[in-house]
């Protein structure tokens, strides 16, 4: 792991090319460097707020107490920028990124204007935010989201793919971090995740996830995340792929994708109405 980082995957390190993860914690006056290179860069708080100087400008995002608490501001940097993180607060920040040869211009993006959807139903509800998707977000192959998976519910789910470019499936790599929240004593929390072989891709894993947890799906069919009973789940999901197109489409695994027709004559989850 690189210094300062208590996450750092890149495509170096992860074998393969195109999708990265930075996340930084800064104590209160604190400040972080980092050259975006060959990447472009969303700077996404994960808790506190930070200013980012970057292209000769410099944005103030307001963003938030924890994960759990709702959409952030964010800043997405180009390639071949130097970035100096501020942070009169302190906090934790995440840095998604993707290996890409197109430049765009440093721009902002309010927490007020981040797409929120409630997905799925009953026992599969979650909350999905949008930021970092294609049409929320001006990007040339990043694509980003956040999950909140209430405290024995299923997301990721039916299980997917999106492992090979074909009319209905893009070619990206992903990577998922967690964060779980605590129980009342401030116990750990924990959650699952699976993922498993595809046609011609071999790959197995069920893993126990706790509280700053980073899992690679460089292929296969991918879900579901399950969060254990008494402990909220949240993951950031960052992609990228080697397709022109800046999109997001998958297959859902042929024994589970019949579960979303049950979502139909189901609520959603009352603990997500309310809060898009």
């Amino acid at each position: 792991m690189s210094p300062g980082y208590q996450v750092h995957v890149v495509p170096e390190s992860a074998g393969w090319a195109y999708s990265s993860l930075r996340v930084v914690s800064l104590d209160p006056a604190g400040s972080h460097q980092l050259v975006t290179g060959g990447d472009e860069v969303i700077v996404l708080p994960l808790s506190g707020s930070v200013a980012i100087e970057a292209d000769n400008s410099r944005l103030e995002l307001d963003g938030r107490e924890s994960v759990f608490a709702g959409p952030t501001d964010l800043a997405y940097v180009g390639i071949g920028q130097v970035v100096t993180l501020r942070s009169e607060s302190g906090g934790r920040f995440a840095l998604c990124g993707a290996r890409t040869e197109q430049s765009l211009p440093l721009h902002y993006g309010s927490a007020e204007e981040v797409p929120v959807e409630l997905r799925g139903a009953g026992a599969a509800s979650r909350q999905v935010r949008n930021f970092g998707t294609p049409g929320a977000l001006a990007a040339s192959k990043i694509i980003a989201c956040e999950v909140i998976t209430p405290a024995g519910n299923w997301s990721s789910y039916p299980a997917h793919k999106h492992d090979e470019a074909t009319e209905t499936e893009s070619e990206l790599e992903e990577i998922y971090y967690f964060e779980i929240a605590a129980g009342p004593e401030g116990e750990q929390g924990f959650g699952f995740m699976r993922t498993s072989s595809s046609p011609g891709k071999d790959i197995e894993l069920l893993e126990e996830v706790h509280d700053g947890d980073t899992v690679l799906v460089p292929y296969g069919w991918h879900g579901p995340c399950v969060a254990a009973p008494g402990f909220d789940m949240y993951y950031l999901n960052v992609m990228a792929g080697p397709s022109s197109e800046r999109a997001w489409k998958i297959s859902d695994h042929p024994d589970q994708a019949w579960v979303r027709n049950t979502w139909t004559d189901q609520a959603v989850d009352a603990r997500l109405v309310g809060e898009e």
